[in-house]
């Protein structure tokens, strides 16, 4: 006597609904009719089955208070300078003991309003008036400077921006000889001011929460070739500046957090 593959799953289903067949897991599941299904019985407990999530912030103070408070053994940090982010996971394990990483604290530090404007302002070509207004709006942080580093009133550096004028002069020379003649001609354009215009902007400012003091010289200079003047703002060593504040900020972490966990260059994919 054969029997059908319907009669087969009855007994089959019939077996497992009386042994109640539970797996060896860490969340208790259980082996249901239908097919024979795994499911997870975690939502139907008091609790969950273990802790996981993702804590995510722009405050470095927070963050470092969030893992010292969870310190466990094991966990791993992983910095990414350019992105000036730190992504820290609990529960990471171990090659030989590894765990589900999902238990996580992410860092990524927001840019200053102070270093927002200036990264903004070096990279556009301004009108007078839009430089002005800029300098106006930053003054209590800003120090304008001659090229000698002396520096000049902000009164007197808007004022200066404000006047610019550009002078246009032009000499013609003709040499003329029995077979021959010659002519040169050179055209001079000189932007001038009734102030004494800044060589430069020393902008003091915090390029993120929780760093140090950064000072970025802004070089002005004056572009000619039009009927109006156009100022650029030259962010001198900038490179360098960015590197010096990314290596500050992992120090930072280094000396808020390296106790609570091993800290690495990089990134990490679970």
């Amino acid at each position: 006597m054969s029997l059908s593959k319907e009669a087969i799953q009855l007994i089959t289903d019939t077996a497992l609904e009386a042994t109640g067949k539970a797996l060896p897991t860490d969340t208790p599941t259980a082996l249901l009719p239908e097919g024979t299904k795994v499911v997870d019985l975690e939502k139907y407990q008091a609790g969950r089955s273990r802790f996981r999530g993702t804590y995510a912030t722009h405050a470095l103070a927070d963050f470092s208070t969030y893992v010292a408070d969870r310190a466990e053994e094991g966990a791993r940090g992983f910095i990414n300078q350019e992105d000036m982010s730190c992504v820290l996971l609990f529960n990471l394990g171990t090659a030989s003991d590894p765990g589900h990483a999902d238990d996580r604290a992410v860092l990524k530090l927001k840019a200053t309003a102070g270093y927002t404007a200036a990264q903004q302002v070096s990279a556009n070509r301004l009108a007078q008036k839009d430089l002005s207004d800029w300098i106006e709006d930053w003054h209590q942080y800003l120090t304008p400077v001659d090229d000698a580093g002396t520096a000049i009133p902000i009164a007197k550096a808007i004022a200066a921006v404000r006047t610019i004028t550009i002078k246009a002069t032009s000499e013609s020379e003709t040499t003329v000889g029995d077979t021959s003649a010659s002519r040169s001609a050179m055209d001079q354009i000189e932007a001038r001011s009734k102030e004494t215009l800044p060589a430069a902007l020393q902008f003091h400012l915090v390029p993120f929460e929780g760093l140090t003091e950064q000072i970025i010289t802004l070089r002005i200079s004056v572009i000619t070739s039009g009927s109006v003047p156009v100022l650029k703002l030259r962010w001198v060593g900038e490179e360098v500046q960015r590197e010096a504040i990314a290596q500050e900020f992992k120090l930072v972490l280094e000396d808020r957090i390296g106790g609570a966990a091993k800290l690495s260059l990089g990134s990490f994919s679970a």
